[in-house]
Order: C-alpha cells, then structure tokens, then sequence
C-alpha cells in the first residue's frame, strides 16, 4: 500500500502530544520536508525549490494545522490534515509570517512555549529575518526547542514504515544484482553511475536522489566525489552506494566489485570489513548503545590496519538518507526495537580506502538484514 493510513499519522501525532504535555510545550512549529511528511504523509518533489516556505503547527491537542502556500493546497487536501491555511507565495513583503502568527496566536496560550526541532541535524527552513519577525509577532510566546521530540519519535520506526524500507532495500539488491549488465572494463565510471540509476528506477525506485562510489586501482580515495569519465580497467574495486526511495522511504548501502581477479589486500581487506559488519550485527540488540557498535566495528577495523577517518560507522536510516543516531564513540543512544541502522565500516589499503555498508533493523531479539546479507568475498566482474 502507498502511504499510510490515517491511523498512522493520529498515533504519531498522540505520542508527540504526550511528550509535549510532559516538557510543558504547547505546540510544535515544524518546517522542513520530513518533518512535515512525519505527521501529514505531504510527499512531494517540490521542496527541492528553495523558493517557498511551509509550516506544521502541531498544537496540544488536536489535528495538525497546515499553513503552506497555495500551490501546496490540493495535494494537501489529499492527506488526513483538513486545517490548511494559505496564502500566496513567494510574497516579497510577507511570506506567510503574519499567517503562521495569527494561526499561533490562536491555537497556544499567551505565555505558551512553541517547540522547534533544534539538534543535531535539524535546521529551520524560513529565512532569519522571518524568523525574527515571527518571534516578535507572537507576543509573550516563545520559540524554543523541541526537547528532542522530533528524533526520538523519527528514530524507532512502526511496523508500516519498517516495511517501505524494507521494500526499497529489496529494489537495490535487485539492482546490484544487475551490475554486471553495465560494468566492465572499458566502461566509463559516469556511464555506470548513469546506467545503475536507471536500474534502480527499472527495479521500481520512485527517484534515486543518492548514489556514491568509486573506481580506481587497488581501492577508491573517497566516497563523495562525482563519476569521472575514466573508464574501468583491471586492478580496480568499483564501489556504488545507493540511497533510492521507495513511497517516501531510503534504504542506503552499498556493494564492492574487483575489477578482474582482486589482490590478496583488498580480499583480505573486504572480508575484514565484513567481519566487523557481522559483528556489529551479532551485538545490535536492545540496549546496546550506538557507541558499543562503534567500537566493536572500529576494534576489528584497526586490527593492524588503519581506519578511513570517516566520522562515523554507521547512522540511523528512514525518511532521510541519514538520520539519528550516529555510530561514534560519544553517540550513547540506546538501540530500540524497531530502529533501522546502517553499518558502515570502512578501512585503509596502501593509502586507498574501502568502504562496506549494511541496513539492519533492530527487534525485541536478533537483528534482521534489511539488505541481502553478504559473504567475505568480493564479488567480480
């Protein structure tokens, strides 16, 4: 099933008002695309436009209020949410300010506090000088942050989102499993990059808004980097890492191939990234912390080798590409049942690095791969 149903969004709306009743908040302000899609199911390509605002008031108690510019307004209208207010944008003079103020005004007491996710990772999408002008149209109201109700509500996820990344996980794993109908050497490494999107969206990604990698000889030097027209050659480990979206929802990992017969460094180095992977694996049950995981990985990785200086192993997975927690040593999260992570190991070799990535999900017992688990061996193409 596409979206969800509106039981779906009243239950998550009712755990955040019950976090809200006990850190003496009256309403959560919201603006940003998954925080929006959180509580609404609102999906739309059109954030990638910086040029509108939008705005969630999630009050007390009750439905969502919607305050969005009038092109949002139909699409909306398909949603639960039946409080949308409008107006039109871009206005160069009043951008929906003295909407969301009157809409504020009207759903929270005169001294209330209005959360707004303001942690790690979350950023507030309206320009300051808006944000300013807001704070001071409220009156006595404050704007303050959210007490982390945003990230503790997003981090374990319900049965029916587990089951949109689950969907997505299995789309790329038919994709890499296509790879070597596009990859060879001779292949340019954009003519690849081109070609696995294309997989993906045969494979039935709605859009591919992610993919990294790497080709080169003996290892890759970063993750990041855009595809070069080089083409492929023997002695080279060609690395994709793909975060599709299916209804809404990421997977996010990635596959190794040698290029030819691979040398005994990197086998020997692929399958340690995956004993640091099924390690982390083993140990992910409830009340690990993040940190704990880090460090079994890191302990394997580092074994006489050298780590990729990453930041991180690993990270949380869901409606964005990377989300709460961390892998890291001072991220102490606690893992919950249905939290989805990523591992991600990564390791040096002869100044090249390799980087391995899984998708798991956390359950009252054993962890479940999300991402067709795999052997020590590197594949070959």
């Amino acid at each position: 099933m596409r979206g969800f149903a509106p039981e779906e969004f009243a239950i998550r709306v009712a755990r955040a008002q019950h976090r809200m009743q006990e850190t003496g908040l009256s309403a959560l302000l919201l603006t940003t695309e998954p925080q929006l899609r959180y509580f609404t199911g609102y999906l739309t390509r059109f954030w990638e436009s910086p040029t509108r605002p939008w705005f969630l008031i999630v009050p007390i108690s009750g439905k969502p209020v919607a305050v969005i510019p009038s092109i949002g307004a139909a699409l909306m209208a398909q949603t639960w949410i039946d409080d949308i207010r409008t107006w039109s944008a871009p206005d160069l003079e009043d951008d929906g300010v003295s909407l969301l103020a009157d809409t504020l005004r009207e759903l929270t007491p005169e001294n209330a506090s209005i959360g707004c996710p303001d942690g790690h990772e979350t950023h507030v999408r309206m320009p300051l000088a808006d944000l300013r002008h807001l704070e001071s149209a409220i009156g006595a109201r404050q704007i303050t942050g959210d007490h982390g109700i945003l990230r503790a509500l997003r981090m374990v996820k319900s049965d029916a989102e587990i089951a949109k990344i689950r969907t997505a996980c299995q789309i790329g794993a038919h994709a890499f499993a296509r790879v070597p109908e596009i990859a060879s050497a001779g292949t340019p490494l954009d003519q690849i990059f081109r070609n696995f999107q294309r997989l993906c969206l045969e494979e039935g990604a709605d859009w591919v808004p992610y993919l990294a990698g790497g080709a080169e000889q003996g290892g890759y030097s970063d993750v990041i980097s855009p595809a070069t027209q080089t083409p492929l050659r023997s002695g080279d480990v060609l690395m994709l890492d793909t975060g599709l979206v299916h209804d809404g929802y990421f997977c996010d990992y990635d596959r190794n191939w040698s290029v030819g017969p691979a040398s005994k460094a990197i086998r020997d180095a692929h399958a340690r990234l995956v004993e640091a992977s099924d390690a982390a694996f083993d140990q992910a049950r409830p009340g690990v912390t993040a940190s704990q995981l880090f460090h079994t990985m890191n302990t394997i990785l580092t074994d006489g080798s050298a780590g990729t200086d990453a930041g991180r192993l690993g990270h949380g997975l869901g409606m964005s590409l990377t989300e709460w927690p961390s892998l890291i040593p001072d991220d102490h999260t606690e893992l919950q049942p249905g939290m989805v992570l990523t591992l991600e190991p990564g390791i040096a070799v002869d100044g090249k690095i390799l980087v391995h990535e899984e998708n798991i999900l956390i359950t009252e017992g054993a962890p479940e791969f999300l991402s067709p688990r795999i052997g020590p061996e590197i594949a070959e193409i």
